[in-house]
């Protein structure tokens, strides 16, 4: 991204203004107007280069600002790709409908929201999406709930806490690649990096549902089961279709490139969905690559839950990424990052306070716009040259994102994702946020992680780590 300090056409109290006004824009046509964020995004360039033409910058260089901004994205882009077919590939290869199969089994009447809570990490972790994980089988454990007559909240704060875990861990999670493409950092090694924060979140939060959890409970999992069923009919729950995962985890072990690593995973999950397709059907399968998995089934949370994947289904975060990057590469070159920021960026040369400016400006965007992919992408770019000046390396900053980006956005309210999950699993998402243990903690440890210096690498630590 440019950092364009030369020409700085505009005061301290222009850039609050211009920045107020982007952030309650995006918002209205978000969260009051229901807009996809691409249409207040474009609004918001349209509205940046009027002003940046007002301030007699030249069109040519504002074009490049934002060509120059787009371009900090194909890392990105690239990786989106790649997880669009790794998806569809352990769809039809039956990778993650095993992987649902056997967390399904664990389930039992005892500690319901603590297992509740571990299972839907486990789905989140293999689909790699918390909205699809909270929206099918988290659909199932609320009417389990419902049942046996335990609570909504809780039961819809251990499905949003699970989900947004898996999510966040998961290398096939499009927010988990946006954090660590943002700030140039490899994939997994973000990843490994957020088992500081992530581990004992998730301890924290397994006591917590295991304290708030019934002794035991009487009754018949019956729609559980029928998924079950359903998956077996679908010959899609075998032993070797869980081969691609340990491919893909003994490659990301051995610190593989992602492009290699996802690859190797897919190609290997397309051998074994030979064995498991009429050979009627093999012409079908380079087309899933591109268009996704569609199930034929009559059960509808199994079609909801498998029907995805696919080059296709990754262009809605592909074009929100470049056009958010590109925003930020003119609001680079008019100088308004730099001047907003040089107003409260004294004292981030101490590493708690840059840690927690951080989580800070995280968390505000996501309230004011509503949106994770803006809060990670606009706080990554304008938090990173202070991390490069502070010396840290940058993986402490994809985890500060991650950890107040990625998971806060389900506690607001009217945020995106709190609209999508209120709506589908029937549980305000007031009711549920306080409950939703996991997401609070998050963002906690990673300031306690931020004053304590643990876990915070160095720059020059970074062939140690």
């Amino acid at each position: 991204m440019q950092q364009m300090s030369r020409s700085q056409v505009v005061s301290p109290i222009e850039a609050i203004i211009m920045i107020l006004l982007l952030l309650s824009g995006i918002g209205f046509g978000i969260i009051k107007l229901q807009l996809v964020p691409h249409v207040p995004v474009i609004l918001a360039i349209l509205f940046l280069l009027s002003y940046g033409i007002v301030k007699k910058i030249k069109v040519k260089d504002l074009e490049t600002a934002l060509v120059e901004g787009a371009k900090s994205g194909v890392g990105a882009v690239l990786i989106f790709l790649f997880i669009g077919v790794l998806i569809s590939s352990w769809m039809v290869g039956g990778t993650i409908p095993t992987f649902i199969y056997l967390a399904l089994e664990l389930i039992s009447g005892k500690w319901f929201y603590a297992i509740v809570f571990v299972l839907t990490a486990c789905i989140g972790l293999g689909i790699g999406s918390s909205l699809t994980t909270a929206a099918t089988v988290g659909v199932a454990f609320i009417s389990i709930a419902d049942v046996f007559g335990l609570s909504s909240a809780i039961t819809a704060g251990a499905i949003v806490s699970g989900a947004f875990l898996g999510d966040k861990m998961s290398p096939l999670s499009d927010t988990t690649t946006l954090a660590a493409a943002t700030v140039k950092v490899d994939l997994f090694e973000h990843i490994k990096n957020m088992t500081w924060t992530t581990v004992p979140a998730f301890i924290l939060s397994f006591l917590l549902f295991l304290m708030l959890s019934p002794s035991d409970i009487a009754g018949n999992f019956g729609q559980v089961i029928m998924i079950q069923e359903e998956l077996r009919y679908l010959n899609l729950v075998h032993w070797y279709s869980l081969i691609p995962f340990f491919v893909l985890a003994v490659l990301a072990f051995k610190k593989v490139p992602s492009v290699i690593t996802l690859g190797s995973s897919s190609l290997t999950a397309l051998g074994i969905s030979l064995l498991i397709t009429d050979k009627e059907s093999w012409a079908e399968i380079p087309s899933i690559l591109y268009s996704g998995f569609k199930v034929d089934t009559e059960m509808e949370v199994v079609h909801s839950l498998l029907s995805r994947g696919g080059v296709e289904s990754m262009f809605f975060s592909i074009s929100l990424v470049l056009l958010a990057l590109s925003m930020g590469g003119i609001l680079s070159r008019i100088g308004i990052l730099s001047v907003f920021f040089s107003l409260f960026i004294k004292g981030t040369a101490k590493v708690s306070v840059l840690i927690t400016s951080t989580v800070a400006t995280a968390l505000g965007i996501n309230i004011l716009v509503g949106e994770q992919y803006l809060s990670i992408i606009m706080t990554g770019n304008l938090f990173e040259p202070y991390y490069q000046k502070a010396g840290l390396h940058p993986k402490n900053l994809s985890r500060a994102l991650e950890d107040a980006g990625t998971v806060i956005n389900p506690l607001v309210p009217w945020g995106v994702c709190g609209v999508f999950l209120t709506g589908v699993l029937g549980v305000q998402t007031i009711e549920y946020a306080m409950f939703a243990f996991f997401c609070i903690l998050s963002p906690i440890l990673t300031i306690v992680a931020g004053w304590t210096k643990i876990s915070i690498k160095m720059i020059e630590q970074k062939a140690a780590a």
